[in-house]
């Protein structure tokens, strides 16, 4: 087959290529916890990371290492590590590399999960900070002297704002700074963070990758280009062990899986494997569907705002077309006063009110009660999260069908 094949055929054809055992087509599910070796020596050589195999499944498995290859083919990447989700990947990349004196720069815009993971990690002693990532301007005004990493997403949820991902890059290959892009929100269909320098790539593998909300997952990709063996936070041992392209990986697995224990299950793996096989055709419908509903949410007068890249009127739209092959699959618009939010959820009949995205089927939560309550009243509205704020996203229903359920809950 050619060496240049699209994305779908590639991710489709991923594990048979790899000739997985018995001419099956997808990488069979290894649940084995050890590994046995007639020669002794061949496990001390796994352990001292001269040879490639597996030991301990805590920190690789047959099953989950055929989804980071895949991974890493959609990322166009060096390698990939796979975690139980997308938090543990982010929380390991964190733990892993960076050491007590370092800085990390952030965007402010952060998914409330990863703002509550850093602030734990600011209680432990790291300096964090927090900048609006929208400008470059702010990146660069942010930067240290002991700034050792740029943390953004690509697409801020829920309030969809686009960090200035070209420009920071930009930045980051001049001074030498980690720079990690978490990829979640447009997947690696709609974006692909190497393009734009990102050293790091973090994807939550439940959601648009996965994306049937039947498997939790993350991971983290390293596209090669950052220079490692510059960087000092690395192992003295693994220096001794591993070339110098593949420390910073080695660090993440051994350090960051390895140590902390958020091991991707090969039963979720495999889930989420063949889930993946289908990114491009889901992400097409969906994000369709998104931006058919965003523009029907902006002309309705019973709406104040909608938060979708795809619209004129958002302030990154120019930004977000440049980047992106589509605009996403979620937004976020907020209710006029005079509508119970809590009543207009609860009269959506085909939507389904939840936590998750990414999901085939379309999904809505009260951002302000959920998912952004612990933050409080005053840190949401320093992040523009109004109390009537709901979060869509987006699956792949019949548009009209979507349509007609919010056309009756607004009392169309």
């Amino acid at each position: 087959m050619s060496t240049n094949r699209g994305f779908t055929t590639t991710i489709l054809h991923s594990d048979r290529l790899g000739k997985p055992e018995h001419g099956a087509l997808h990488k069979p599910i290894h649940t084995a916890v050890t590994y046995g070796f007639d020669d002794v020596q061949d496990l001390v050589d796994i352990f001292q990371n001269k040879k490639k195999g597996y030991a301990y499944s805590r920190q690789g498995n047959p099953t989950v290492s055929a989804l980071e290859h895949k991974v890493t083919q959609m990322e166009n990447g060096m390698a990939s590590i796979c975690f139980s989700t997308g938090m543990a990947a982010i929380s390991a990349t964190i733990l892993s590399l960076m050491k007590h004196g370092d800085h990390v720069l952030a965007s402010s815009y952060l998914f409330g999960n990863t703002r509550s993971v850093f602030q734990s990690f600011i209680d432990l002693g790291l300096d964090i900070t927090f900048t609006d990532a929208t400008s470059i301007d702010n990146i660069t005004a942010g930067v240290k002297e002991n700034t050792r990493m740029i943390f953004v997403e690509t697409i801020a949820n829920p309030g969809t704002q686009i960090a200035d991902l070209a420009k920071i890059g930009d930045l980051c290959q001049e001074k030498g700074i980690i720079y990690v892009v978490d990829n979640t929100m447009t997947s690696p269909y709609l974006f692909k963070p190497v393009n734009v320098k990102a050293s790091l790539v973090i994807n939550a593998l439940t959601k648009y990758i996965g994306g049937h909300g039947n498997a939790l997952g993350g991971s983290v990709t390293d596209t090669g280009l950052y220079d490692w063996s510059n960087f000092p936070n690395i192992f003295p041992t693994f220096k001794t062990q591993v070339k110098p392209e593949v420390l910073g990986m080695t660090q993440i697995r051994k350090k960051g899986l390895r140590d902390a224990g958020g091991t991707l299950s090969p039963e979720a793996a495999h889930v989420l494997s063949v889930g993946s096989e289908t990114l491009a055709l889901r992400m097409e419908r969906a994000c369709t569907n998104a931006l058919a509903l965003a523009t029907f949410f902006e002309s309705h007068p019973l709406i104040k705002k909608v938060y979708y890249p795809g619209l004129k009127s958002h302030p990154q739209h120019g930004l977000a077309g440049e980047l992106f092959t589509k605009y996403g699959a979620l937004m976020s618009f907020e209710l006029d006063n005079s509508i119970d939010l809590f009543g207009f959820l609860n009269k959506l009949k085909l939507v389904i009110k939840s936590s998750n995205l990414g999901d085939t089927r379309t999904l809505a939560i009260p951002v302000a009660h959920t998912i952004f309550n612990e933050l409080g009243a005053a840190k949401r509205a320093e992040m523009g999260i109004d109390d009537s704020l709901i979060r869509l996203s987006v699956g792949i229903e019949d548009l009209d069908d979507l349509l007609e359920d919010f056309k009756t809950a607004l009392g169309d």
